[in-house]
């Protein structure tokens, strides 16, 4: 038996200037894919998941992302972040048999969450994050979450290999990987989430943090632009003013 929860969240619209807007969209890089971070956790605790999804179409737009939960090594809790303009659904459903999950009988749990677009979605060219609180993870080597991509023209792209399957056939489309027990691989040609170290997971960090300063330098530069141009709308008109009062005299 499956049961939904449904919440809907409406997107927030911001105004610059005279109606003009400033869309930013984050560069991708050729092989882009769907990943998750952290991609290493610890058993027994609970985390949040962070999938960076990017749009791949040159024409299209992602309008529908479904994260699905494994039901051999289930989460018996999950809860998701509001994304503006994105309505989301929890699915919950009876599993084929009830599975030990750090020595508790699991019959029901979470299997899948379905994150649709309201209007718009991920543009081409442009990257959106999607965060999952689950748990308690099991205690397991690995937890495969494949990602199912809907695109605006009816494309769909199934982020499913396993890493033994990326091993046979390396063109497959990675899915995003939580490493509990195993270590993750230690050279990942994929992009996919098993190939981050901490080192690497530090980059990333790092580059985060690098582009959220880079989108405060510019908002900062465009209050300062405002600025300028208001004062100098305020000066040319106290000067239009003086003109016309000297010329009255």
């Amino acid at each position: 038996m499956q049961h939904t929860r449904t919440q809907k969240f409406t997107r927030l619209a911001v105004g610059v200037g005279a109606g003009a807007v400033l869309a930013l969209a984050a560069p991708l890089a050729a092989s882009a894919h769907v990943t998750v971070t952290p991609d290493q956790v610890d058993a027994g605790g609970w985390s949040y998941l962070t999938f960076r999804a990017p749009t791949e179409s040159d024409t299209a737009s992602t309008t529908k992302l479904e994260f699905h939960l494994p039901k051999d090594t289930p989460f018996t809790h999950v809860s998701y972040q509001p994304v503006a303009g994105w309505t989301a659904e929890v699915s919950e459903e009876t599993l084929p048999e009830p599975v030990d999950v750090l020595g508790n009988e699991v019959a029901e749990a979470p299997t899948e969450v379905v994150y649709t677009a309201e209007d718009g979605g991920i543009e081409p060219g442009q990257v959106q994050m999607f965060t999952l609180s689950v748990g308690p993870v099991a205690d397991t080597g690995s937890i495969v979450i494949p990602v199912t991509q809907t695109y605006s023209d009816g494309t769909v792209v199934e982020w499913a290999a396993t890493p033994e399957q990326l091993e046979e056939d390396d063109t497959l489309d990675p899915a995003p990987v939580l490493w509990v027990n195993d270590a993750p691989p230690a050279d990942d040609h994929h992009g996919a989430s098993g190939g981050h170290d901490d080192e690497q997971g530090a980059a990333a960090g790092a580059g985060t943090a690098e582009a959220a300063g880079s989108t405060n330098g510019v908002t900062l530069g465009l209050s300062v632009a405002a600025l300028v141009i208001a004062a100098g709308g305020v000066l040319l008109g106290a000067v239009a003013l003086a003109r016309s009062r000297r010329a009255a005299e």
